[in-house]
């Protein structure tokens, strides 16, 4: 060591370059430590605000591209919905012809034809999940059944269905249109 460079001989007990105050310059770097770790701490605080902020943005994502995905699911399932819903109809009218022709002489071979027809509608829409509803002789049921009138005294049990108005369908799990119905009335009281 050289003679002409300062020594201290005890760390932490340094004088300023004055000499006589005495004071000890550590001091002035505890402050600073004290700074530095409030600050370090403060950062690690905001960093662990912004980690939980990024996982919940994270997870918001996966229930985002959860959710897209089942709505286009459930679009594609249910992308022919609007068709049937337009033949319906004209499948109604082939029943009529069918219940007309059979009460017409000599109308057989046509009844044959427009029954041909309404069997290739019926297994058209089968081949895309949608099926008539079974309503004759079963218990009525407002999800899948409009009550058209109610018919007191029959040898059925009370609210059962006796007539088919019109067929209803479903498609999957979802009514395209409830079958329009005649129940048995429950007994006058």
């Amino acid at each position: 060591m050289n003679s002409n460079e300062p020594h201290d001989p005890v760390p932490g007990t340094e004088t300023t370059s004055g000499g006589n105050s005495g004071e000890p310059r550590g001091t002035a770097e505890e402050a600073s430590g004290d700074t530095l770790q409030k600050q370090l701490e403060t950062l690690a605080t905001e960093r662990d605000g912004f980690h939980q902020k990024w996982l919940i943005a994270l997870a918001d994502l996966d229930n985002y591209k959860r959710r897209v995905r089942k709505e286009a699911e459930e679009q594609r399932r249910f992308a022919v919905l609007p068709l049937a819903e337009d033949l319906l109809p004209a499948l109604d009218n082939l029943q009529r012809a069918i219940e007309a022709g059979k009460n017409s002489p000599g109308a057989e071979q046509l009844v044959q034809g427009v029954q041909m027809v309404a069997r290739q509608f019926d297994e058209v829409l089968g081949r895309h999940q949608i099926t008539a509803i079974e309503a004759l002789g079963k218990p009525f049921d407002p999800n899948l059944h409009r009550a058209l009138q109610q018919i007191p005294g029959s040898d059925q049990p009370p609210f059962t269905v006796l007539m088919e108005y019109e067929r209803g369908y479903q498609m999957h799990d979802r009514v395209v249109r409830p079958s329009t119905v005649i129940v048995a009335a429950p007994p006058a009281s």
